[in-house]
Formats: structure tokens, sequence, C-alpha cells
């Protein structure tokens, strides 16, 4: 039962320390909107969108205006559109991309997951056209997003994915420059993608998926850092435990919101994912999470400890306030979403070789790295391959959001707005990897895939 004691901590979580209910995604199957004449699949997916999603804004507003719990973002996730367009006569998806942003313009929501290719082990026909689009795709649409998912612990790395999907990135930065390559922003590459993760730009609706669903993603660092305030100075167990409690009363406020959002639109519940999503506020950074522990700047030696300590914390308390916790769950560190990741690396404490040691044991991997626009694209492709090793070794989640900004170098800053943020052009190590990428092939998967 709610104490008014309960009642008054939710209310300062909200007001004071930026808890919020970041998205509501709603996943949605296309597979049934197959069709070969590419016109007719593009109307199959708008009608079918607009007419499940229709509802999702109003109901989302309405909840958030009850309960008085911020809700920042409604989405949309689907079918990878390289599974769902494989039967289309085409060579270009880039019209069904058009179709998906004019369907999330039609019901409100604010960007649309799931312009996506699952190429662990090798490509499809499908999957050559969608990644080959992707470019022309994002700059072309406001709200579409891509993912290309390029290993797993099970298959190995995709070696001949990795070295185009260097090729991909760097002509999708061309084609948005004058906007600072905000394509780049829009688009993910993963090792063990998940197929319920409601968080964008990687999010898409998971062929094990029923035919909708409602993810939610809930957030709060401001809150986690306000509990920490109160245990300065005490040992890092008190700190687990006071991050494992919040994390705890976090879910709770989500699971609400999402059982809620489920009843009304009548479609079932999936998960919550429970992530420290930052935001570029003052007061919502996992940075500063960790410089509470007691580091100097995020960055420094023992950073990469405090990290998996808060990230083991956030996981814990989620799964004992909900036995559907999913997704991602955990601390990400998106460098110019975060104020405090942001500064660390203005101050010289935080490097991409730092933030790639980080990615071990945190959720996702490197996302939203602002780069050289010269960096090359056998670099970036070096650079994914390094996170795709990571999560495939470790049998995690990892992704790479790398924006290689045209015309930037180190020192210069690039403004991407909203929930994007801002961020400093971060140095890439300058050896080349040219020889290693260009050798392509798959890697094998690790010993530890053998679990059957």
């Amino acid at each position: 039962m709610l104490t008014f004691h309960d009642i008054l901590e939710t209310n300062r979580m909200i007001e004071q320390d930026k808890l919020d209910v970041r998205t509501i995604t709603m996943g949605i199957s296309l597979r049934d909107c197959a069709h070969p004449d590419i016109a007719v699949f593009c109307r199959n997916i708008y009608d079918k969108i607009t007419r499940l999603a229709d509802r999702l804004v109003r109901v989302g507003e309405d909840i958030e205006a009850e309960y008085g719990i911020p809700i920042i973002n409604k989405r949309i996730s689907v079918t990878p559109i390289a599974i769902a367009a494989e039967s289309c006569r085409t060579d270009s998806f880039v019209p069904v991309a058009e179709a998906l942003d004019a369907a999330a313009k039609a019901v409100g929501v604010n960007f649309i997951g799931g312009f996506s290719a699952l190429v662990d082990k090798g490509y499809t026909a499908g999957d050559r056209i969608l990644i080959r689009s992707i470019p022309e795709a994002l700059a072309r649409t406001e709200r579409v997003c891509a993912s290309v998912s390029v290993a797993s612990t099970k298959a190995g790395i995709n070696m001949d994915a990795v070295r185009e999907m260097g090729d991909i990135i760097k002509q999708t930065a061309e084609l948005t420059r004058d906007r600072d390559a905000l394509g780049c922003a829009k688009l993910v590459v993963f090792a063990n993608a998940v197929e319920d993760n409601p968080f964008m730009a990687g999010a898409f609706h998971g062929v094990s998926e029923p035919e909708t669903t409602i993810n939610v993603g809930v957030s709060g660092p401001g809150v986690v850092k306000r509990a920490l305030e109160e245990v300065r100075g005490r040992d890092l167990g008190t700190v687990s435990e006071t991050v494992k409690k919040m994390a705890f009363k976090i879910t709770r406020v989500g699971q609400l919101v999402a059982q809620e959002a489920s009843r009304r639109l009548g479609v079932p519940f999936g998960i919550i994912d429970l992530s420290l999503a930052p935001t570029p506020a003052i007061g919502d950074s996992v940075a500063h999470i960790l410089e509470e522990m007691g580091l100097e700047s995020c960055g420094a030696p023992g950073t990469t400890a405090a990290l998996a300590l808060l990230n083991d914390a956030v996981k814990k308390g989620g799964l004992m306030a909900s036995s559907y916790v999913g997704g991602l769950s955990g601390a990400f560190i998106p460098v110019s979403e975060d104020a405090g990741m942001i500064a660390a690396v203005e101050r010289g404490s935080l490097t991409l070789e730092k933030l790639e040691a980080m990615t071990c044991v945190c959720s996702v991997g490197l996302d939203m790295i602002a780069v050289p626009g010269d960096t090359s694209a056998a670099t970036v492709a070096a650079i994914i391959a390094d996170e795709a090793a990571i999560g495939v070794i470790n049998n995690k989640t990892t992704a790479v959001r790398i924006i290689p900004v045209p015309g930037k170098t180190v020192g210069d800053r690039v403004e991407f707005g909203g929930l994007l943020g801002h961020s400093p052009i971060i140095a890439v190590n300058p050896f080349k990897s040219d020889g290693f990428i260009a050798r392509g092939g798959r890697i094998p998967a690790p010993v530890r895939s053998l679990t059957n």
C-alpha cells in the first residue's frame, strides 16, 4: 500500500530529480504487409501503423496528465524492414522509409525504428537492399531510425558487414552534412541486438514478438544521484544497496505506466527497460552519478569499476520490482546526451579508449560519439569491430552510434538539438586498420557460444 511518504518521495523524484518515463514504444509486426509491388507494400504498412498507433500519443498524454508522471516520447518500432520488404521487386527501400516517416508524422510519434537488417552470419537479398538504402533513407526522412546487427555470440562477427557499415556511415554523414551529419545519430550498428528494446535509434520489433506490444523505457539518473548524495562517504556496499532501492522505485513507476498504456490501448504489455538514459539537462547525468561515488571526473581511473557497480545495482533493483524487465536495462553513456560526459571530454579526462573500456560493463556501447569528419571508413569499421568483439566475447549487447562530422575536427563542437544534445569532437587514434578491415570474412563465434 502506498504511504504518504511514498507519494511525497515520488513527487520529489519527478519535480526535483527529473524522473521520467523516457518512452512508450508500440511494437508493430509488418509481416502480413508483404507484397511484391513496393507501392502496395508501402500502402499496407502506412495503413497498418496509422490504424494500430492512432491513439498512442493521446493515451500517453492522458496518462501523463492523470498521474503527473512525465512521458517524454511516444515511439513505434516495426519488424526489420529487410525482412518485411524482402518480397518487393525493387532495388531500393527508400520509398519504404518515406512511408514509415509519413506514418510516424500522421500518428504524432517522434521516432519510428525498424529500418533494420540482421546480418550476423550473412546477407539475404533484402538485407543488401536495406543496407544500401540507409544513407538516402536517413537523409530524406525526419523520424526514421535505422539499425544493422552485424554480430552475435552465437554467430561471431560478420566482418564483411562491418566493413560495409563503415562506408554506409560515411555516406550518411556526407548526405546530411548540412545538418552536422545528423543522419548518423539515427543509425546504430549492433552486436547481440535485442528484439524488445524501446529506445531509439536501435529499436525494432523482433520476429518472436507478438502482433503488437507496449514496451516502456524508464530513466532516472537524477534520482539515483540524489540518493547517493544522502550516503556520501559510506562504503561501496551501501552505494550498491542505495542504487538498487532507487532502481526498484523507478521501475515500479514505469510498470504502472506500462500497464495503464497496455490496458487503454488494448495491446499486450511487453517489458520495462530500466535504463539510466541521461539528457543534456543539468542534473540528469550518468557521469555525475559516477563522480558522486568519488571520482574527480568521469574517465579517471576507477570509472569502469564504478560503472560496473552502477549497472549491476540498476539491474538487480529492476528485477526485484518487475517480472518483465527487458530491453537493454542498465546505464547508457551517450556522450552528446549527457552533460557530465560532455564536460569530462572537454576537460580531457574521458577519451574514446576509456569509453570503449566502460562499454565492457554497461548497457549498449559507444553511443553518440562525434569524431573528426576525415575519419576514414576503415577506421569507423574498426571501431565497430572492436565494440562487436566486446559484445560477442562477453555475451552482451554492444552497439556503435558514431558520427564523423564533415568539416569538423578535434576542438570543434557539434549541435544536434533536443534530446540528442551537443558534443565536442573526440580524437580518434591516428594509426590505421585498413589491412585488417580489408580482409573481410567472418570472425568465428567464441567457445562460449557452444551452450546447447
